[in-house]
């Protein structure tokens, strides 16, 4: 079996996290001081709580842990962007995905689900073999990872990162949660499996919005050097028609085909160059540089 990363040196909460646990020890000492006074104390863990799951809730917020949402500024400076697949791999989406790519001379990172992988292991590793990125999207992709606890969470990205390492032949050093959600436990799960958090900065919402047109005006508005894309070569809605709605029947082109090509036109025209996400910044105190987006 493939041994995991070796661990970072350790973790150091965020500022929230310190602050969030003074609020509830005090609101612990309030009530054994005053008992009468739980009330306040209960309200006052109760907005910390609150102001956490905001936190959680938010992609792109380094409060509850270090993310990166863009590329390092050198990268930028040279008119990188970084393309990133999730809730692959897809034997009908993913092929064609790696032609265009290629077609194009561009590199992407697909952050795969270990469950997906472990029923399609050739695409991962043809993905591998082209020269892009295989990175750790959790095995289930259950939209209650968020809410697991540390060891739930783990066991989630463990079962994951040894599929996938064997299979791609190098471990993700790259991981990101279902909808980029995650609890303030998870920063710490990932530092103790040598592992950094990947949000993006720019989105296209392809998952929900079935019009390609816009998904590749949300992308392209504005679009630098040092963006990182998000979309989606698994889960893709399947579309009845050129720019029409989605159908649900397996046979329908999925959107990602439709989307790409102009997307990889437009950064052509910009001078702007796709490739996947470089290895994860040198570790701080068991904790990746946090490059948050500025968007």
């Amino acid at each position: 079996m493939p041994r995991l990363p070796a661990p970072v040196e350790r973790w150091l909460p965020t500022p929230l996290l310190r602050a969030s646990a003074l609020v509830h020890l005090a609101a612990l000492a309030c009530v054994a001081a005053a008992p009468r006074r739980w009330r306040w104390a209960l309200a006052a863990a109760a907005a910390d709580q609150l102001v956490l799951f905001a936190a959680s809730l938010a992609p792109r917020s380094g409060l509850v842990g270090p993310l990166v949402a863009r590329l390092p500024a050198a990268s930028a400076a040279r008119g990188e962007v970084a393309l990133t697949f999730d809730d692959g791999p897809d034997p009908q989406a993913t092929p064609q995905v790696l032609d265009l790519l290629d077609a194009a001379g561009a590199r992407a990172s697909f952050f795969m689900i270990g469950r997906r992988a472990a029923s399609h292991r050739g695409l991962v590793a043809e993905v591998a073999r082209r020269g892009h990125r295989v990175e750790n999207h959790t095995w289930g992709h259950g939209w209650g990872f968020a809410w697991r606890g540390p060891s739930g969470m783990g066991r989630e990205v463990d079962r994951a990162q040894r599929l996938l390492t064997g299979l791609a032949g190098r471990p993700p050093g790259w991981f990101r949660p279902p909808a980029g959600m995650r609890s303030p436990w998870l920063a710490g799960v990932l530092a103790g499996r040598g592992l950094a958090l990947a949000s993006w900065s720019r989105r296209g919402f392809d998952t929900v919005d079935h019009r390609p047109r816009r998904v590749l005006r949300r992308l392209t508005r504005g679009l630098a050097g040092g963006d990182v894309l998000v979309l989606h070569d698994g889960s893709s809605p399947r579309l009845d028609g050129a720019d029409g709605g989605a159908n649900d029947a397996a046979g329908g082109q999925p959107l990602i085909l439709e989307l790409l090509p102009p997307l990889l036109d437009a950064l052509a025209r910009r001078g702007l160059t796709a490739v996947a996400l470089p290895d994860p910044p040198a570790a701080r105190d068991g904790r990746p540089a946090n490059r948050r987006a500025r968007r």
